[in-house]
């Protein structure tokens, strides 16, 4: 009888344990979803070429070549992977449709055709562009520079917008989960990138 109640503890413990393995799982796919030397340079450049809000025309254009430029960084960088070589050293490259590129001569015992692109990659890349966007665009001093009267509106959408993004980014990372490991991103703690995709 008590080893019976044991059994149904220890499955209804294992069911937790999976619903949470789950959750932070998810958690940890929607953190990865930029880049972040991406991030980092945009919070610490942003300030500085806004005048911290008080724009000038000249700083409204160094301040839209930043957000253009990080944007564009977080969507190229979703299409980087890396594996470990036959030399034991960690080598990035850009997903193709047949493979990495360039290719290294310590990748001979690597079949990088497995690495190629996949629907998945645009899925992430277009998030990952949503997710910036949300980012940079309801920054303070971003709004300040180029639409100081949306200010009030500014309030009630940082308090709306992230959560949204956040849950549908979300739920799609949960159909397409991440497999690649590229420049900027966290690396793998177990094997390579794509021993995990199917």
């Amino acid at each position: 009888m008590a080893a019976t109640g044991l059994l149904k503890g220890s499955s209804s413990s294992q069911k937790t344990k999976t619903v949470k393995d789950k959750t932070l799982s998810g958690l940890a796919n929607l953190i990865r979803l930029l880049p972040t030397g991406t991030v980092f340079l945009f919070q610490f450049l942003n300030p500085v070429l806004t005048n911290n809000g008080q724009c000038s025309s000249i700083n409204k254009y160094l301040s839209a070549t930043l957000v253009g430029f990080c944007g564009l960084s977080c969507f190229v960088s979703t299409f980087t992977d890396s594996f470990k070589g036959s030399d034991g050293v960690t080598h990035y490259g850009i997903a193709t449709t047949t493979g990495l590129w360039p290719v290294p001569s310590s990748s001979s015992s690597v079949n990088l055709s497995s690495y190629k692109i996949r629907a998945g990659d645009f899925v992430h890349a277009f998030l990952s562009l949503i997710v910036f966007a949300t980012v940079s665009l309801l920054d303070p001093n971003t709004v300040d520079c180029f639409y100081p009267s949306f200010m009030l509106a500014q309030k009630v959408l940082l308090m709306v917008l992230p959560p949204v993004i956040g849950t549908i980014s979300g739920t799609i990372f949960a159909v397409f989960p991440i497999t690649r490991h590229g420049i900027g991103y966290p690396a793998s703690s177990s094997a390579d990138s794509q021993d995990e995709s199917p």
